[in-house]
């Protein structure tokens, strides 16, 4: 934090010592003051021209619309709005049962939304996504999966968690029983290259979206995506809920770090029901092309040199590999266990739910080994080269203990490293093999 400076004051300070000072008439200081007055009401008759001038220039103007109007609409955007753009959001979010949810999945065209999303549909729930498909990775591929969801019936609103006008007005058409928070700018390394953009989604987004559902009556129930990023630096094995979590290696930890205190203060403010799970290193068909399996992959196949980073003492780094069957059995166990939050209006009624959970698979794998499987898979032989770790936010390994999640949410993770790779590996192929959806690589 910069320093405040303490303002100087002279008024006080002596003159220099050894030199004479003369006494000041009084009559001399009345002239002064009286010069000083017509500088001051010279200067504010010149002042008040310049305004009235720049007033009688500028043209009329009428009062700001409001936020609902068609003309603050078009401000926004004119990706929604209107009685069709309704019909549309209505529809999506209709559950086809009493005791379904009606839910909002932010981040709904990314990976782990477009998998939620699909699932939660499948079992008669009302879903309505929300996404505002930036370029951090290809926009296709989130196109695609969109597509994928409108086919399913999932309606996926095109907007940002940072326009308030836009969050107030899907709950004033769907009244959410549950919100799936899943939008974040994710990656470790781009942190270091924009920073901000870490800042504006995973800590202001959350706030804004915390905002609206605290004033929602009534209020929502929310599971949100934290990160097993937020154990940084930890050396105890395997990481527990109850670990420190104050020593972030990267940016991306410490933004969703802060999501996790965020949470903690309006669950005890307002009584918002808030469940966080940490994901552990997920994986997957429709999986993010920044992550080493994906990447790997194609490298792989174009016959490219890849990187694999090697931790002084503890050879190739490891990670706790999650498949995405297993992530999306633990968010819908988190849904289905969450209670209602207490408050109402922006009022607290009284004490509310809070959680955090670990989602991983309880079996750390070298990266070496996984891209051994990858070779197998592939049936093509990488060209490897090992590195020492760089300092680029990046952590050793990653170990999850999933026993509370076990307990609460009947949290079973099921399938190994060679078996949801196969899967990735399957889709991948068939994904991009026609030229038509190449168009990204």
């Amino acid at each position: 934090m910069s320093q405040l400076k303490t303002a100087s004051h002279i008024d006080n300070i002596p003159s220099t010592p050894g030199k004479f000072k003369t006494e000041k008439s009084p009559y001399i200081h009345r002239l002064r003051i009286h010069s000083t007055l017509s500088k001051l009401t010279l200067w504010s008759s010149f002042f008040l021209v310049f305004i009235l001038f720049f007033f009688l220039l500028s043209p009329p103007n009428s009062s700001p619309p409001s936020p609902s109007s068609p003309s603050s609409r078009r401000a926004l955007g004119d990706s929604w709005g209107g009685p069709d753009w309704e019909k549309r959001v209505s529809k999506s979010a209709r559950r086809n049962s009493a005791s379904g949810f009606t839910v909002l999945v932010t981040g709904a065209a990314g990976f782990v939304g477009t998998h939620v999303s699909l699932a939660l549909k499948r079992r008669g729930d009302g879903v309505l996504g929300l996404d505002n498909f930036n370029h951090y990775y290809d926009p296709n591929l989130k196109r695609a999966r969109q597509k994928l969801l409108d086919r399913a019936g999932v309606f996926v609103v095109e907007g940002d968690i940072n326009d308030a006008a836009l969050l107030h007005k899907l709950f004033d058409v769907v009244p959410f029983t549950h919100v799936m928070h899943l939008a974040a700018q994710a990656g470790v390394r781009y942190a270091m290259q924009n920073p901000s953009s870490y800042v504006h989604s995973n800590i202001a987004g959350f706030v804004n979206l915390l905002e609206v559902c605290k004033s929602a009556n009534p209020q929502p129930a929310i599971v949100w995506a934290s990160s097993s990023s937020v154990y940084g630096i930890n050396s105890k094995v395997p990481f527990s809920e109850k670990d420190r979590t104050d020593q972030p290696a990267s940016l991306y930890a410490a933004t969703k770090k802060a999501g996790e205190e965020i949470a903690h203060t309006y669950n005890h403010i307002y009584g918002l029901s808030i469940t966080g799970l940490r994901f552990f290193t997920v994986y997957g068909p429709w999986g993010r092309p920044d992550m080493a399996y994906f990447f790997f992959t194609k490298d792989i196949l174009k016959g490219k040199q890849i990187t694999i980073f090697e931790a002084p003492g503890l050879g190739t780094v490891a990670r706790d590999f999650t498949y995405i069957d297993d992530i999306v059995k633990g968010c819908l166990g988190a849904l289905d266990t969450a209670k209602k939050s207490t408050g109402s209006g922006g009022k607290k009624k009284g004490s509310a739910q809070l959680r955090i959970f670990n989602l991983g698979n309880t079996s750390p794998v070298p990266v070496s080994e996984l891209v051994s499987i990858l070779e197998k898979l592939l049936k093509v032989k990488a060209k490897r080269k090992m590195l020492p770790m760089p300092r680029n936010g990046d952590v050793k390994f990653t170990h999850a203990n999933i026993s509370l999640a076990h307990r609460e949410l009947g949290y079973r993770p099921t399938t190994d490293l060679e078996t949801g790779l196969r899967k990735f590996v399957r889709w991948y192929l068939d994904f991009y093999s026609g030229s038509k959806k190449k168009s990204a690589w």
